[in-house]
């Protein structure tokens, strides 16, 4: 279980850094101007999917310390 608790923990950390990543990108108004909007719309799209894989890792992470 602690080895599971371990994995689920960096799984979610290097979600909330992808995350962050691509919320600095966003936040750059030059990248947002010069950047073809297909580029934009793709970090867009990967940020949601991040999200969710994030929220998924917590709750599997919950369920786990509830054993």
């Amino acid at each position: 279980l602690d080895a599971e608790q371990a994995r689920l923990d960096k799984a979610i950390a290097k979600a909330g850094d992808e995350i962050a990543k691509i919320d600095k990108k966003l936040a750059n108004a030059n990248f947002v101007e010069k950047a073809p909007p297909a580029v934009v719309e793709e970090q867009k799209t990967r940020r949601v999917d991040f999200e969710a894989e994030k929220a998924k890792l917590e709750a599997a992470l919950e369920r786990l310390k509830a054993l």
